[in-house]
């Protein structure tokens, strides 16, 4: 391709984005790339509130339907994941629509991360034995590299884990190796991003409608589905619409109650979403889904 081109759509959650994600590709002659942390799931359909089969009509979609639930990913993955997709659109005359409410994704694209190192099995066994004392671990991790640490917190062996990695590898503080190793941007060409605007009581009925339309599409088996396969050990059995199922199928909440629930922490979603997106990125074009439509197309 001699103009390939591409462009970003982000907003809150039930703001429309799929919809208008679909409109564009078909204008645009693209295909779309979803970042979206439930969405990549396989046999996560409802409560993902992913696109049906009829409603992505006939546009190819990446980044769906990709793991099964009880495989873990990170942003690394949708870093690989862009990479083929962008590939892929070169080779087949097409242009690009990345669209999401994980937009943590977008940035790291756009900032790009830094390589980590090959961990040796040596390390690997020296890490997991520090982690065994894991308060004294983090205390004796902040007193090499307090700037690092200080936004880590002490309970989260996650980051624990992968700052020891990199120290017992190197020698080198995380601080001193990302300084050494700075991130590369993974998009290089260039990428306009579009906003959806929404006013918070409108997004809130979207919301409340969303919700009863999973319930009716069949909610509460998918998640007993789940359960049964993947019990509720993965991640992902932690997110909006599966905790609150579980717990209505605990006997916590009643039918209605379960609504509220889902509505509520989805709302709180949209709210954390939206500042996101205000605070991260910039010369961001924004408008409701009608203006952003016209601007676009």
């Amino acid at each position: 391709m001699e103009t390939f081109k591409q462009l970003a759509l982000i907003g809150p959650t039930a703001s429309g984005k799929t919809s208008l994600s679909i409109k564009i590709a078909q204008k645009m002659n693209a295909y779309v790339l979803s970042l979206d942390s439930l969405s990549i799931y396989k046999k996560i359909d409802i409560v993902s509130a992913k696109p049906t089969i009829d409603e992505r009509a006939g546009i190819i979609h990446f980044g769906i339907d990709y793991l099964y639930p009880n495989e873990s990913f990170d942003v690394t993955t949708f870093i690989k994941l862009y990479h083929q997709v962008y590939a892929q659109c070169l080779k087949d005359g097409k242009n690009l629509v990345i669209v999401g409410g994980t937009s943590f994704y977008l940035k790291m694209l756009i900032e790009g991360i830094s390589e980590l190192p090959a961990i040796s099995i040596e390390t690997k066994e020296k890490t997991y034995s520090y982690l065994r004392d894991l308060p004294d671990t983090y205390e004796w991790l902040y007193s090499q590299d307090k700037t690092y640490m200080s936004n880590i917190e002490p309970n989260d062996p996650y980051r624990i884990e992968k700052a020891l990695h990199i120290y017992l590898e190197t020698g080198l503080t995380p601080t001193q190796y990302f300084k050494q190793f700075p991130p590369k941007p993974t998009v290089t060409e260039t990428l306009p991003i579009y906003q959806i605007e929404i006013e918070r009581k409108r997004l809130r009925e979207r919301i409340t409608l969303r919700t009863n339309m999973m319930l009716n599409e069949g909610l509460i088996d998918e998640i007993c589905i789940l359960e049964k396969e993947y019990t509720r050990a993965p991640n992902c059995m932690k997110s909006i619409g599966i905790k609150e199922t579980l717990a209505y199928l605990d006997g916590v909440y009643d039918k209605k109650m379960l609504v509220e629930k889902i509505t509520t922490n989805t709302a709180r979603l949209a709210k954390r979403q939206t500042t996101f997106n205000n605070s991260q990125f910039n010369d961001v074009i924004k408008g409701n889904v009608e203006e952003l439509e016209k601007k676009i197309l």
